[in-house]
């Protein structure tokens, strides 16, 4: 289920849309993660991992940016990933469609809440279980959000982590993973290389030997 919907502004963490349950009692208990996925949207900026998993016991933030913008919702632990990634990027083309041009120029939280209207309609189709068995034609147009981080609340705005480095350290595992492999590949070739001198060496010294000397 998706208990809460966040858009904000990157550069600034503005926030410029948001949806909650019409559960009057559940959406008093959402006020905290509300409050955290604001200091989330502070965190952010344009080194951030595009899209990100992040544990808030006992539910799952999961957000996506696109264009400057961040989508994020809040699910129950047991909420399909890839729907939740599945109704992100829906949600994020209906936005662009409408407000991409007015994205930058927006001065007050909230302006563009109108957008819930499409929010709410959106939610509906995803919970819909007759909606959702149809997801699986979408999900193999979807990359592997398996690979997605997943990072604790916590550590991200209690510990001071920025996401932008961990994006980083997952980049230089890479560039450490490829130096090493390389690094074994000429090992490799020089191995190879002083095992066939060594075999020339041998047999142009057995030719002296038997023809020569």
């Amino acid at each position: 289920m998706v208990l809460l919907t966040m858009i904000a502004r990157i550069p600034d963490g503005l926030p410029l849309a948001a949806s909650m349950q019409d559960d009057e009692q559940v959406g008093r208990k959402l006020i905290e993660y509300q409050n955290q996925a604001k200091l989330l949207f502070k965190k952010l900026n344009f080194q951030s991992p595009k899209q990100c998993t992040i544990e808030s016991v006992p539910y799952y933030f999961h957000y996506l940016i696109e264009r400057d913008v961040c989508y994020l919702v809040l699910v129950k632990k047991n909420f399909s990933k890839r729907s939740a990634f599945s109704f992100l990027e829906d949600i994020a083309a209906e936005f662009n469609r409408l407000y991409g041009r007015q994205v930058s120029t927006v001065s007050r939280p909230y302006t563009l809440i109108e957008f819930d209207n499409y929010i709410q309609k959106a939610k509906k189709n995803y919970i819909d279980s007759r909606v959702r068995r149809n997801l699986n034609s979408l999900n193999n147009e979807l990359q592997d959000v398996q690979r997605i981080m997943v990072q604790n609340i916590d550590d991200v705005l209690q510990r001071g982590t920025v996401l932008s480095e961990l994006d980083t350290k997952a980049q230089n595992l890479s560039i450490l993973s490829k130096k090493y492999k390389k690094e074994a590949t000429n090992l490799n070739l020089k191995s190879m290389y002083v095992k066939l001198t060594a075999a020339a060496v041998f047999v142009i010294l057995l030719f002296l030997y038997f023809y020569v000397l």
